[in-house]
């Protein structure tokens, strides 16, 4: 599969906008909810999501609205 923009990250159904702090997105990065968040190594830290880029691609892909049949 090549990369191409209508498997992007941000056309998945599993893309979700990544908010800052601030509240506010950075407009080209997202996070993967297609895998549960990844545990830190300290026993105190949370489970943080993978953050990818909105253009990025992987083999998960799952378009968000699927087609009438």
């Amino acid at each position: 599969m090549s990369s191409n923009t209508s498997a992007a990250c941000q056309s998945c159904r599993f893309f979700d906008e990544h908010k800052t702090n601030a509240g506010q997105g950075s407009g080209d990065e997202g996070l993967c909810r297609f895998n549960p968040p990844v545990s830190q190594p300290k026993p105190q830290g949370h489970g943080l999501w993978p953050v990818v880029a909105a253009k990025d691609w992987c083999g998960h892909f799952a378009a968000d609205m699927t087609p009438a049949e």
